[in-house]
């Protein structure tokens, strides 16, 4: 039997397959990858899938490298892998959303009967994917951080302190020239690495349930990294506010010293990336405050 194979049809298709799956992974990895890796990732597996028809070998052999090949690129580019650990936390998101956007086309095969031969061509499996892939985006496809650990690693001047950290959808704090987010740490570690210096202080405004209103004294953190399974997050200049209260007693647990504002993670979903707390700005560059509850 004789089968004809259009290498750019073979390409365009894979390649708009693996970037919906490198866009799901991004949305677990709270926007870890750029626009341009995750076009570059997705067009290094869409190469490497074409593998198989280059070689002369097994069968199985060339299926496996091509496979193997084309997932560790894609990952590889896409994201800044830093550790084997991480690597593979991508690749388990990555599986599983495979076998969900493979098994959602087949559901819908099932249920369309009648469109099938339109659903078969390239435009109908593009179709189809990119439909299951935004009802995955739409239907919180991203892992809930709201109360997640991380062990943080704040720096200054040459001193590393780690701690544990707690992100809380309560904190929404803003600096309020900027409209950074700002984060909380305990004033026993703050003494603990900044020692007396005062440059960049803020004053940040906030209100919470027991006190209308009030003022945390804020400082601009040089460098601040965030791990959790395997992930690893790094943040330059992030706005920190001290708190004289006990924070493990309202984090409910004892060895929490920190308290993330989720706005370091953010990303829009349309018309591309927010502006992200690593990214330098006047301070001129906003009248926006924010909400500063607490």
């Amino acid at each position: 039997m004789h089968y004809e194979l259009y290498v750019d049809s073979l390409f365009f298709l894979n390649f708009i397959m693996n970037l919906y799956l490198l866009m799901l992974v991004d949305q677990t990895a709270y926007g870890m990858a750029g626009r341009g890796r995750l076009l570059a990732g997705a067009a290094v597996g869409a190469a490497c899938f074409l593998v198989p028809f280059l070689l002369t070998a097994p069968a199985a052999l060339k299926l496996f490298l091509g496979m193997a090949a084309g997932t560790a690129g894609m990952l590889c580019i896409a994201f800044p892998v830093k550790s084997l650990r991480m690597f593979l936390k991508l690749l388990e998101r990555l599986v599983l959303y495979s076998f969900g956007l493979g098994g959602g086309m087949l559901f819908l095969l099932r249920c369309l009967p009648g469109l099938r031969n339109y659903l078969t061509g390239v435009m109908g499996i593009l179709g189809m994917g990119g439909l299951i892939c935004l009802l995955f985006g739409r239907f919180r496809c991203r892992q809930d951080m709201d109360h997640s650990l991380y062990r943080a690693v704040l720096s200054r001047e040459g001193k590393r302190v780690e701690t544990t950290a707690l992100v809380d959808s309560g904190n929404s704090l803003a600096e309020p020239i900027s409209g950074k987010p700002v984060c909380i740490v305990g004033r026993s570690l703050f003494d603990s690495f900044w020692g007396k210096g005062t440059e960049s202080f803020r004053a940040i405004p906030y209100h919470s349930i027991g006190k209308k209103k009030g003022i945390l004294p804020g400082f601009l953190l040089p460098g601040l990294q965030l791990e959790t399974e395997g992930m690893v997050y790094v943040f330059t200049d992030v706005y920190i506010a001290v708190s004289e209260e006990v924070i493990a007693d309202n984090a409910g647990a004892e060895s929490v010293n920190m308290i993330i504002n989720p706005g370091l993670f953010a990303k829009s979903v349309v018309g591309g990336r927010k502006k992200r707390q690593n990214e330098r700005h006047n301070d001129s560059e906003s009248d926006d405050t924010g909400q500063d509850s607490v």
